[in-house]
């Protein structure tokens, strides 16, 4: 198949501005312990996003600290409460999403939920979004971290352990037809990315992670490349070379 045909058959998955997003999600996506709201990778996606999009979306952070997927974690009783599967009707649904993320995965694999429990009950939150809301929507998987023998009872991760839950959460992305975004690949095992807790992104890393999701947006949504577009129209030759083509 030559370029021509492979760019006839890219899939597009927006054509229309996004107006409404949600962000659901653990203590990272919640802020962590990024030093100021702007910082935040929810934030600085936002902004992104309305910069490449000709109106703004109105993106709602609902990232909820030490949160898990579902009540079936042995971790769930030392949880941020109510769990994604108690929740996400009233802090998704109810907002009328076309824009929804879901990054889980760091807790779960910490406080020892099995990975097939995981996927089961992170698939029917994200099919159950999907079908209801016809959102489009982004499995953003376990960012790095690295005091994984730290904070009982979410002691019980490693770095094996992570790399399996998102590979099946790559696979799991593919089953249910939605968007994947690989964070923990855009931080590069890079420990400056990370708080000095071991645990949350720091502003660095916050950057990187909405950088992350942003490309993957680009690369399959139209409606990011409106601005570009447009203001090709109307805007005015700025580069001079003459200084460089001088002999």
């Amino acid at each position: 198949m030559d370029d021509s045909s492979t760019f006839l058959n890219k899939r597009d998955y927006r054509k229309t501005p996004f107006k409404t997003g949600v962000a659901l999600g653990e203590s990272t996506t919640a802020g962590g312990t990024a030093t100021r709201r702007e910082l935040t990778w929810v934030h600085r996606l936002g902004r992104l996003i309305d910069e490449a999009q000709l109106e703004p979306i109105r993106l709602i952070n609902s990232g909820l600290g030490a949160n898990l997927v579902s009540p079936r974690s042995p971790a769930y009783d030392s949880s941020g409460k109510p769990s994604a599967m108690e929740r996400y009707d009233k802090h998704v649904l109810a907002h009328r999403p076309d824009l929804v993320l879901i990054s889980y995965g760091l807790n779960d694999a910490r406080g020892g939920t099995p990975l097939e429990s995981f996927l089961e009950d992170l698939g029917h939150i994200v099919l159950d979004i999907k079908e209801r809301s016809g959102a489009l929507m982004v499995l953003i998987n376990a960012y790095y971290m690295t005091a994984f023998d730290q904070y009982p009872p979410f002691d019980r991760g490693s770095l094996e352990s992570f790399m399996g839950f998102n590979a099946a959460m790559r696979h799991l992305a593919l089953e249910c037809d939605v968007l994947y975004a690989d964070v923990f690949e855009a931080q590069g095992m890079a420990p400056w990315m990370v708080d000095p807790d071991g645990v949350h992104a720091n502003n660095l890393g916050h950057r990187v992670i909405a950088n992350r999701v942003f490309e993957v947006l680009a690369r399959n949504c139209s409606a990011l490349a409106q601005s570009a577009v447009e203001s090709r129209k109307t805007f005015e030759p700025w580069r001079d070379e003459s200084v460089l083509r001088r002999r």
